[in-house]
């Protein structure tokens, strides 16, 4: 052999040896999504800002396709579609699996943010819940620092001592909710979120617990005349993944996909505050009256709207009680 030929030998066989070692480059991951709310809701729209801003920084290495709201998996289903990997991400209430989570509860009854509870070990607690008893990873605590209302089409009764008495009022309920409305003398009925604005109307329910963001987007301000002050609970918003898809990203990915998270948990908080303070307004201004709770009456309210959820996680007997609470509680 030449020395010519003999050289590119070489060469060649360098070259498919760097090759040979070299690690490949990991091809960009695509993840399927969808969201328990109808891509109109505010909430909705929050999680595709989330989405986006994936997209934008995790360009070659992850992106996530939205592919839609109910309509692609019913709310209830969308848990158990990303534990068996129908579905890759999800984002929307974790009540709605608080049967075979009760853990959910401590984000309702809440007092902290999201970013709070990452610094003071709540969401790492969270984390592991999610993983042994539903089998999906959780990614995010988002749009935290919502919290809820009652509304009504009447105005309440009051008590001696200023508060509110809702005996006889049929309210739009969900189990969150449910031995809060029964203390105040209320009856819960069950309505889907799609069909509360036709229950409003034929008189079905006479008011809705829900936050102050998404009243104006659902048009149920044109029945619902009346906000109860103070709000309680918290937003359960999270997003969660399927756990062997989340194990199976790379580093990189891994790495991207928490920083957006952590990121994104304190950028939707303060958009929220922007929009509860805009809403408040414009509801104010379209004639909604405020029934306020002051005093000794006001305290007794909020206790008993949190102590509902602490109490309902206790009876659960779950061993992370003491943890949680300790986290997420600090009144």
């Amino acid at each position: 052999m030449t020395f010519q030929p003999l050289m590119k030998s070489v060469a060649a066989g360098a070259l498919l040896g760097l090759l040979a070692i070299a690690p490949a480059k990991a091809e960009e991951v695509v993840l399927k999504a969808v969201t328990a709310f109808p891509a109109s809701l505010d909430f909705a729209q929050s999680f595709q800002r989330f989405v986006a801003k994936v997209n934008e920084e995790g360009k070659g290495v992850v992106q996530i396709q939205y592919m839609g709201g109910p309509e692609v998996v019913p709310p209830p289903q969308q848990a158990q579609a990303v534990r068996r990997g129908v579905i890759d991400m999800q984002y929307g209430p974790g009540t709605y699996y608080l049967g075979d989570m009760p853990e959910v509860d401590a984000w309702v009854g809440s007092t902290v943010s999201a970013m709070e509870a990452r610094k003071n070990g709540g969401f790492e607690v969270m984390q592991k819940v999610y993983e042994k008893k539903l089998g999906a990873y959780l990614l995010a605590h988002i749009d935290s620092g919502v919290d809820f209302h009652i509304y009504l089409t009447e105005e309440p009764k009051r008590t001696e001592d200023g508060g509110i008495d809702l005996t006889g009022v049929k309210l739009r309920s969900q189990p969150i909710y449910r031995e809060f409305f029964d203390a105040l003398g209320a009856t819960s009925v069950s309505v889907p979120v799609p069909e509360v604005y036709t229950a409003l109307e034929r008189g079905v329910v006479d008011g809705v617990g829900w936050p102050l963001v998404g009243i104006q987007d659902l048009s149920w301000d044109k029945f619902l005349k009346y906000r109860v002050d103070p709000a309680f609970f918290q937003t359960d918003l999270c997003v969660i993944m399927n756990v062997d898809k989340w194990n199976g990203l790379s580093d990189e990915a891994k790495q991207l996909l928490t920083k957006v998270a952590t990121e994104y948990e304190q950028e939707s908080y303060d958009h929220y505050q922007t929009v509860i303070a805009e809403t408040d307004k414009a509801v104010r201004a379209a004639g909604m009256q405020v029934v306020d709770i002051t005093g000794d009456a006001r305290q007794e309210y909020l206790e008993m709207a949190f102590e509902t959820a602490w109490n309902r996680l206790k009876a659960s007997g779950s061993d992370q009680f003491d943890a949680l609470r300790a986290a997420y509680y600090d009144r």
